[in-house]
């Protein structure tokens, strides 16, 4: 819901600095630009404590906006919306009615006071400011299990390399799966802390040993340290495959978005993560990574282009074939909405490792090279403003110098997804 805010924000940015202008009659113009300033420092940080999830303090804070600049379109939808989530119904619609009254609103604005009128203010999840997400999964996937692309393996080294045909097992599988997904937001207090659970189940309709469950939780920590804006995350997770555990995680993430001005639109942050995987059946495969690179975006109108590019160091457990690994992550996410309903998306991931040592001397006598990349497209429609349907298309290819695990796979999904109920 605060994306939705700050989204909303920027869209209105672009005509309530013409209601300002209009603003009462003409003084002194150095006074006049200072009150200003000193209004719109003061739009900032009520904009800051949505942000943060303080949602009282920026009702507070809007009021005192709307009251000194009453043509201040952007705070005026900012305070109905920040009403309607702290269950003020009655206020919200007082808002939404004065600025459909005073203002002559461009069309994205109207059909957002038309989302909010319809979802209804006053909800358990609104008056608690958290964010509840279900959606139920069908869809199908033509190599479930990562079967290899090749059917022949050759080992050992000179006269002594021999062919292999490898046994149906290991390659492609094609299913049809089912999958629930449940996740959750919650502020606790008024700090910037936030608890989150996510969770999702997928199995499938033959290929059982393929089964797989997820559960997270953690803590979300934002602070501001001169003028920087810093937000932590402290994250452990469980993953079982065919009903039994099969991974252990634990990750500190940190996101640091710096307080240089940036061009309208643009945003950027730098970003860092610690990662520890364990695989209680298979502990030589034990490995802790370390991720650090950037984050940057631009927001146009009702769409956002993000790019990150991260570097990245795993570190090994002794024993694990090849030892420890170095590689680069990339991405490129664009999101945009058609109209008040449909919402597209589409990106493409690339991820490259290279292992530092022979993976197995003397049977596999190199160095594993791994380019993985995934492409993704999605479809969302708005059935209604918590309800949503959508349809997910991805492919990845799986490019390596070992034909043991190299494997292209491809899926189709729909989902079914509530919002807050």
């Amino acid at each position: 819901m605060r994306r939705l805010v700050a989204s909303v924000a920027l869209a209105a940015a672009c005509w309530s600095c013409h209601a300002l202008a209009q603003d009462g009659p003409a003084t002194d113009p150095a006074a006049i630009a200072q009150e200003t300033d000193q209004q719109e420092a003061l739009y900032r940080a009520a904009l800051g404590a949505l942000s943060d999830g303080r949602i009282e303090e920026a009702a507070a804070l809007l009021e005192r906006v709307v009251a000194a600049q009453p043509r201040h379109a952007g705070a005026w939808l900012d305070l109905a919306i920040t009403h309607c989530e702290l269950g003020n119904s009655d206020e919200a619609e007082r808002l939404f009615a004065g600025l459909q009254q005073r203002f002559a609103l461009p069309e994205p604005i109207v059909e957002t006071i038309a989302r909010y009128r319809a979802t209804g203010c006053g909800s358990r999840t609104a008056r608690e400011g958290g964010a509840w997400l279900l959606a139920a999964t069908r869809g199908h996937d033509d190599n479930v299990n990562q079967g290899a692309s090749d059917p022949r393996f050759t080992i050992g080294t000179g006269s002594a390399q021999t062919e292999y045909e490898l046994d149906p097992s290991f390659l492609p599988k094609e299913d049809n799966f089912s999958q629930l997904t449940l996740s959750t937001v919650h502020p606790l207090g008024v700090g910037g802390t936030n608890a989150i659970v996510q969770a999702y189940s997928r199995w499938h309709d033959r290929e059982r040993n393929q089964d797989t469950a997820l559960v997270v939780g953690a803590l979300e920590q934002t602070w501001k340290p001169g003028g920087w804006l810093l937000r932590g995350t402290a994250a452990l997770g469980y993953v079982t495959l065919d009903r039994i555990l099969y991974q252990r995680q634990k990750q500190l993430q940190m996101r640091l978005s710096p307080p240089w001005k940036m061009p309208k639109g643009a945003e950027f942050a730098f970003s860092g993560n610690l990662s520890r995987v364990e695989y209680p059946t298979r502990p030589a495969y034990d490995g802790t990574t370390v991720e650090l690179g950037g984050i940057a975006g631009y927001r146009s109108g009702r769409s956002l282009t993000q790019a990150t590019l991260t570097r990245l160091h795993d570190d090994s457990s002794d024993g694990r074939p090849g030892g420890d690994r170095d590689g680069w992550f990339g991405s490129l996410q664009w999101y945009g909405a058609a109209t008040s309903r449909l919402s597209l998306e589409g990106g493409v991931a690339w991820q490259r490792w290279r292992s530092q040592a022979l993976y197995s001397p003397g049977l596999i006598n190199t160095r594993r090279r791994q380019d993985t990349a995934t492409l993704r497209t999605a479809v969302n429609w708005k059935l209604h403003p918590r309800y949503s349907v959508i349809v997910e298309w991805r492919s990845t290819l799986n490019r390596e110098n070992i034909s043991l695990f190299q494997y292209n796979s491809h899926a189709l999904q729909m989902s079914l997804r509530w919002d807050n109920f």
